[in-house]
């Protein structure tokens, strides 16, 4: 166990630390807004005038990425589904418009394919990883990404010898129920109030704190426009090593 300390909080007695990844480990701002620029171009190609209302919805503005829009905190799943909705405004059915909206998706993914690689880590990342597991610390990463390209992500990074845990969300469970904070606690083997979680989003936050963590680790890296969607931290940062380890 071990006390970790962030701006003058101390949360004792901590054995594990959850990590969400993109915005948080991952850099993948400009990435999310290409891949929605191309789900989007794919589908107005088909259906003209639907772009600009998924791009608001996906919250994508111009060269900006909402940092609490749906491309930067939804799922997979989530984001089929609010392209699909609006599919069906235009009066299509609703297993079509899904069936055009999951076509559109993979259609973009193999566009993409090889382009994830271009998401780097954040500046620091990795030394806090790293310093945090020769603590003793049990790490993982929880994301509303698939469990796949959280596996990727981790191979692609090597940081194997760190994180424990590689927890995407591939079914309809998603942030912020707190199903998905418990499962990743079982899986790293420790207790949910001895667990911190460490997020970019209020999904995040509101995840952790109805599953019973030890504290909820608000991050914004330095952006103003992130910053505010940490409501229901215990603390906001603006780097990763700002997590310190004052014991263990």
């Amino acid at each position: 166990m071990a006390t970790i300390e962030c701006r003058n909080l101390n949360f004792p007695n901590i054995e594990a630390v959850i990590f969400d990844k993109d915005g948080t480990l991952e850099d993948s701002q400009v990435w999310l807004r290409e891949l929605g620029y191309k789900r989007v171009r794919i589908l107005d190609a088909q259906i003209p005038g639907i772009g600009e209302p998924l791009l608001m919805a996906f919250g994508i503005q111009e060269d900006s990425l909402e940092p609490a829009g749906l491309m930067a905190v939804g799922s997979r799943r989530e984001n089929i589904i609010a392209a699909a909705a609006y599919i069906a405004e235009t009066g299509r059915g609703w297993l079509e418009s899904l069936g055009i909206a999951k076509s559109a998706f993979e259609e973009a993914d193999q566009y993409f394919k090889d382009e994830t690689s271009t998401s780097p880590l954040f500046a620091g990342s990795l030394e806090v990883l790293k310093f945090l597991s020769e603590a003793g610390l049990k790490l993982g990463i929880l994301s509303a990404d698939s469990t796949t390209a959280v596996q990727a992500f981790v191979r692609r990074h090597q940081l194997e010898p760190y994180i424990q845990l590689q927890q995407g969300v591939d079914g309809d469970v998603s942030k912020p129920e707190p199903a998905l904070f418990l499962q990743a606690c079982q899986t790293l083997g420790v207790q949910p109030h001895l667990t911190l979680m460490v997020g970019d989003s209020v999904g995040d936050m509101e995840m952790g704190r109805q599953a019973g963590a030890a504290g909820c680790i608000g991050i914004s890296w330095g952006n103003s426009e992130a910053a505010v969607n940490l409501k229901g931290a215990d603390v906001a940062i603006a780097q990763l090593d700002e997590i310190q380890v004052l014991d263990s």
